[in-house]
């Protein structure tokens, strides 16, 4: 492996009255596409400025392959950037702007070439090398930005929200590109979005963040499937929440009464307490619609109405008002041309139904 381990241990930073970062730490593996993934203000790009070494953080310690960095300037630590704006010289062809930090450097002319020659490889761009970035699309501008970033042979690439100012299509083709420079060079990766697809699409792992905290660290499935929190929950994807009080426990099999739901099951091996209050979620992806009343053990089922069906080609997306007053939305895929006309309309009558083991417990609180 090429790349750095980088350990954060305990970091805060505030600035004025605005506290940034709250005691942060993180472990980040050698060669891992690791991603910082949260809303606007949440402390992702403050931390990954403390890493690169243009914050200094008032407590804590960044340790880059064991060794503290705290102090060094952003040159000294092995690490390059890729910001959101590009930051390309505009008066310089691709070629040079690639060759910017060889040049500083002062490496030899010959070297140069064939050094810049090979990162425009590595971008698909050998064929741009004598073009001015004004001549270039926005997701060209950012190839040209990473190869010039990655020309310094870095051990961590920091990637700030670098495709946020493309188009959804060019973003993930781009994204998808990133991937594959990253199995190519091997270096670590910690990447910076507010952008839960693009999150989920490529990282080895993810921390999600909030309010300068870590909220949970963990893989793409772990962070989808078993969120920590409520907050975790939302931010990742759709899903259904809900507030119940707990009725009765056998093993890992709960009854709760939630308002405006009844009672429903949900099997889940966190430790609570009959009376405990807690709050559970399920992805709509695992709630079944159907006109007909399904049966079966340890399923949960309820009556609706359909309040709002949303066609997107690929599925229908089901906003359904139950007996009890509640929503809940549900995904049907079409897998098959049949399924690609719906057969369930506005405010028809249906039936929702899902497991108890796809519920998952994200908070508790005592009775």
């Amino acid at each position: 492996m090429k790349g750095s381990d980088v350990t954060v241990s305990n970091v805060s930073k505030s600035f004025g009255g605005f506290t940034a970062l709250k005691d942060v730490s993180l472990e980040i593996k050698k060669g891992e596409f690791y991603s910082l993934l949260g809303p606007s203000g949440c402390g992702k790009t403050t931390l990954l400025r403390a890493i690169a070494g243009f914050e200094d953080p008032d407590s804590g310690t960044i340790l880059i392959d064991g060794s503290d960095v705290s102090g060094l300037s952003p040159d000294k630590r092995h690490c390059n950037t890729v910001f959101q704006s590009y930051a390309l010289f505009p008066h310089l062809t691709v070629f040079e702007n690639v060759a910017f930090p060889l040049r500083i450097k002062k490496t030899p002319t010959r070297l140069i070439k064939e050094l810049v020659m090979k990162h425009l490889s590595l971008v698909q761009l050998e064929g741009h090398a004598e073009k001015k970035p004004s001549q270039l699309s926005g997701g060209q501008k950012q190839r040209v930005a990473i190869a010039r970033a990655l020309i310094n042979e870095p051990s961590v690439l920091l990637l700030d929200e670098p495709l946020s100012a493309l188009d959804a299509k060019l973003r993930q083709h781009m994204l998808m590109e990133l991937d594959s420079i990253h199995d190519k060079v091997g270096i670590t990766f910690i990447y910076v979005t507010h952008d839960q697809q693009e999150a989920l699409s490529v990282s080895d792992r993810i921390a999600v963040m909030n309010a300068g905290l870590v909220l949970q660290v963990g893989s793409p499935q772990q962070i989808y499937e078993n969120p920590a929190t409520e907050f975790v929950a939302r931010f990742i994807g759709e899903t259904n929440i809900f507030r119940g009080k707990v009725l009765s426990r056998k093993g890992t099999l709960n009854v709760i009464e939630v308002e405006s739901f009844g009672q429903l099951l949900v099997d889940d091996e966190t430790p609570v307490e009959v009376g405990d209050t807690i709050v559970v979620t399920i992805r709509p992806e695992k709630i079944r619609i159907s006109n007909d009343e399904p049966s079966g053990d340890e399923l949960n089922a309820v009556r609706g109405v359909v309040e709002e069906p949303v066609y997107s080609g690929f599925q229908t997306k089901y906003i359904v008002r139950v007996e009890g007053g509640g929503r809940l939305t549900t995904f049907r895929q079409h897998a098959n041309w049949s399924e690609g006309i719906p057969d369930i309309e506005w405010k028809d009558e249906v039936f929702l139904s899902f497991s108890a083991r796809d519920l998952v417990i994200v908070e508790k609180s005592p009775g």
